[in-house]
């Protein structure tokens, strides 16, 4: 009697009749003659390069290197890298993203990497030179705005993702028709002003919206002195709080990303339901 059971290969449940994930692929790649060396192997997350047996309901991923596969395959490959149900909330999900100098560009890119579904980048300024020390942008993006050079970015590593635009500057008057559609704003501001018009603006007229503000990330300080900590009930600060940018200390690439990564990672955490005490 032939024992059959069932596996997700590239997001679809399928029925098999063997036991080991070399098998599997040896069906799946329908090549005459190919090397398992020319495939990525995910098992339940995890890139694997060894033969392993297969069980009920595993989670199988094989991907040809350097080639760009549909929808359904890549999101199977999200989420076999997470788990389906984070990458389910993920993809629903709505994050505002106001500024995109060195903390809201990288944070943009992490977040779509991490398959956040919903994406809105706010800024109106172009690229220039200065920006390349600690951005996410290319001498290829010199003179483009902002938001146009970061979707075309975060196309290239997410396709799938909604990305809107606002190439508008932020004001008391626009912040409540900007950002009322989504549930996290990240502020990214460099200047004191436009953080107090935004946050001030965000927690009056809307209040259920959480926010993931930053404050002292300059300079070549120990990265470990930044921290993520919740001031009010929807109003979170990354950063140490004390070292802004000035002459002597100025923006620097490895500790303006530190911070846009705890400010990424508190986003993830509150879409997941996930406060800090």
């Amino acid at each position: 009697m032939i024992l059959m059971i069932k596996v997700s290969l590239n997001g679809k449940k399928i029925e098999i009749n063997h036991s080991f994930l070399f098998q599997l692929a040896d069906e799946f790649i329908e090549e005459n003659s190919y090397s398992i060396e020319d495939y990525v192997l995910i098992l339940n997350g995890f890139q694997v390069s060894d033969d392993f047996k297969l069980n009920p309901d595993d989670n199988v991923v094989i991907i040809k290197k350097g080639a760009m596969v549909n929808e359904e395959e890549f999101e199977s490959m999200v989420s076999a890298r997470s788990s389906p149900g984070v990458y389910n909330t993920l993809k629903n999900s709505k994050v505002a993203i106001a500024g995109l100098g060195g903390l809201g560009s990288n944070i943009a890119i992490m977040l779509s990497r991490i398959g956040v579904g919903n994406l809105l980048l706010v800024d109106f300024d172009i690229v220039e030179p200065s920006n390349l020390n600690r951005q996410q942008y290319l001498i290829k993006d010199l003179g483009k705005y902002k938001t146009d050079a970061l979707k075309d970015t975060i196309t290239q590593i997410n396709p799938f993702i909604n990305v809107e635009t606002a190439t508008i500057k932020i004001n008391q008057d626009n912040v409540e028709k900007l950002f009322k559609e989504y549930e996290i704003v990240c502020e990214a501001f460099d200047k004191a002003d436009q953080k107090a018009i935004l946050i001030n603006n965000l927690s009056l007229k809307l209040p259920n919206v959480k926010i993931v503000s930053a404050s002292g990330l300059a300079g070549f300080e120990s990265s470990n002195l930044i921290q993520t900590k919740k001031l009010m009930d929807n109003i979170y600060v990354c950063g140490d709080l004390e070292n802004e940018a000035k002459p002597f200390n100025g923006l620097m690439a490895p500790r303006v990303t530190v911070c846009a990564a705890h400010q990424a990672n508190m986003v993830l955490r509150l879409l997941l339901g996930i406060h800090e005490p």
